[in-house]
């Protein structure tokens, strides 16, 4: 499991919640000041993952008015860039120069170093951040932090992958073990660096190793949505990434599988998962091999008896009875 605490303000009295979460926001990204139409009795959560210099929490909260103030700033700047995906409510962010409205799926973009005041409008309000310190972002220096768009959106490209990456880690941390989290903040810092350089246009700034981690990762996140797809080969793959398929195969020459092996790995670890839910216990054998890609009955059961040992069929009837037992 990963390094993760979870907090909540129901855990002190009533009187003392907003000061509490005042305090958790100011230990999660920098001292703020809070204030609330809840402040009477103020009902927030927040789940914190620790990775490594990285740090990413999810929450949940009523209305709130938070505001970084410079006097703040010149007492404590941590030096971090901050990222929240709006995942409920709406926020209106007055950065100084201008105002920004942000709705589900938007990208607020904060800076530890500038002064603002971000107000929840609608509640409950649920969030996950994303603390990154700004030295680990390997950008042009001389960059003012007012350089970077304070809204982004996750619709597309690099913000829709960071996106799903927050979104998908949150939802289950259970597959990784705490040697992982750093290297988690390392996927993370490189697509934070490569959506910011997206925004400045200086993309061809960053080191040639973010570069290629970023383009690895796009590549996975694709083989991984188009597993059902039978006609998904390395040549498929290297098209919709306008590369070579030669340059494909050097890219994961330092990858824990050919791009071939991980097509064919994934797409057996979800049917092995199909082949134990209950749910699906009538859905033939076939049938959950062809949604996963395999057209062929004789290819999915040989090569799914090569990975687990075992028939698909029998490795079936082992995990349902042995499911059907525990539950008598």
């Amino acid at each position: 499991m990963l390094n993760e605490r979870v907090f909540r303000t129901e855990d002190v009295p009533a009187e003392d919640r907003l000061a509490y979460w005042a305090e958790r926001m100011a230990q999660t990204h920098a001292p703020v000041q809070v204030r609330s139409d809840h402040a009477e009795d103020f009902r927030a959560t927040q789940r914190v993952l620790d990775l490594g210099a990285v740090t990413v929490w999810s929450a949940t909260f009523p209305q709130v008015v938070v505001r970084r103030t410079p006097r703040l700033i010149r007492r404590s700047d941590p030096g971090l860039s901050h990222l929240s995906l709006v995942v409920a409510g709406t926020w209106t962010a007055d950065w100084g120069d201008h105002e920004v409205v942000y709705r589900p799926t938007d990208l607020i973009v904060g800076d530890s170093s500038l002064p603002a005041e971000v107000r929840g409008d609608q509640g409950p309000v649920a969030l996950v951040g994303l603390e990154v310190p700004k030295a680990l972002l390997p950008l042009p220096r001389g960059l003012d932090g007012r350089a970077v768009p304070r809204r982004m959106t996750t619709c597309q490209g690099v913000g829709a992958l960071l996106a799903q990456f927050l979104t998908r880690l949150c939802e289950d941390t259970g597959p990784y073990r705490s040697c992982d989290g750093p290297r988690l903040g390392t996927v993370l810092t490189d697509l934070v660096a490569a959506l910011f350089a997206g925004a400045l246009e200086t993309g061809s700034a960053l080191p040639t190793e973010v570069r290629r981690r970023n383009l690895v990762l796009r590549i996975t996140s694709f083989i991984d949505e188009h597993l059902p797809d039978p006609e998904l080969t390395p040549s498929v793959v290297a098209a919709a990434h306008h590369i070579s398929t030669s340059y494909l195969h050097r890219l994961f020459q330092e990858e824990e599988s050919t791009v071939a092996g991980r097509i064919r790995s994934r797409r057996l670890a979800a049917a092995r998962r199909d082949l134990t839910d209950p749910a699906l216990r009538t859905l033939p054998v076939h049938a959950i091999a062809a949604r996963w890609g395999f057209p062929r009955p004789a290819d999915f059961s040989r090569a799914f008896r090569n990975a687990y040992g075992v028939a698909p069929k029998d490795y079936r009837q082992k995990v349902l009875e042995a499911d059907r037992l525990a539950r008598c």
